[in-house]
């Protein structure tokens, strides 16, 4: 069901990992942001868009991960975006024929085994290197693109409506996941962190990926804990926080065991 969080801004919230799309309203119609995730899931947003007589006009994807490259054909073959770097990575992922299949078999692990449609997956087309705003016939969005957990990683800014859609960054229930193919991922991540506190770091409204929908303050609130959680990455100790250990929230237990892996990994 979706649930009006801010002016203009809707989230869907999923069974799958507290997945969040958001739908931005426009003067003909609506932008998408990451819809997802179960065909059922997707079957109630095609219903409940078409009763508040919205029309789907453009998709974003924040980054090539395949629970944020979904889609549905309710939503109509309209033009979705990504950064130039997200929509490239998809793309050299989607060119080996058993991608699809390596997703199928990893979702075998999860409660949602056989519920996800995969056949319009990752069709994103990237926006010019270097786009600043997306291009509708909507509110200004800013694009705020960043090395960071993902290639092409991306937040979005809705100035007017003071709403940060965050991607897989700033989550109540996940700690900051690097992105492990880069140079310095630990640097990056801290960079990405300081682009979006100069950018949105007083909005009124965060949407993280996957967690908890934030209000007023929580933004900055979130981006300083998730730079305390890198510098402890960094510095090779266990920080004090809420997402890992005995006070994770019930059922995000397993976070604790990525939190543990990326500690092995930035050791080597």
């Amino acid at each position: 069901m979706l649930r009006r969080v801010a002016e203009g801004v809707l989230v869907h919230e999923s069974v799958f990992v507290q997945t969040n799309t958001v739908v931005v309203e426009g003067r003909a119609g609506v932008l998408l942001v990451d819809p997802g995730v179960t065909a059922a899931e997707l079957d109630c947003l095609v219903s409940d868009l078409s009763e508040l007589g919205h029309t789907v006009v453009a998709g974003f994807s924040t980054h090539p991960h395949w629970d944020h490259l979904l889609w549905h054909a309710g939503f109509g073959d309209v033009p979705r975006h990504g950064t130039a770097a997200c929509a490239a990575a998809a793309r050299e992922e989607l060119s080996d024929p058993d991608a699809k299949t390596r997703i199928a078999d990893h979702l075998l692990e999860t409660e949602i085994a056989g519920q996800v449609p995969l056949d319009l997956l990752g069709l994103v087309t990237g926006l010019p290197a270097g786009t600043a705003r997306i291009p509708w016939d909507g509110p200004e969005i800013r694009v705020i693109e960043h090395q960071a957990h993902a290639p092409g990683h991306a937040a979005l800014l809705i100035g007017e409506h003071g709403v940060l859609i965050a991607g897989d960054m700033l989550s109540d229930v996940l700690v900051p996941m690097l992105e492990h193919d880069t140079a310095d991922p630990v640097d990056d991540y801290l960079a990405a962190l300081r682009l979006l506190e100069s950018a949105a770091g007083d909005a009124d409204v965060v949407i993280p990926g996957h967690g908890s929908v934030g209000g007023s303050g929580q933004a900055r609130a979130r981006i300083d804990l998730d730079r305390a959680y890198v510098h402890g990455l960094r510095n090779g100790h266990v920080p004090d926080d809420p997402r890992i250990g005995p006070s994770a929230k019930p059922g995000w237990e397993w976070v604790s065991d990525v939190h543990e892996g990326q500690l092995r990994y930035l050791s080597r």
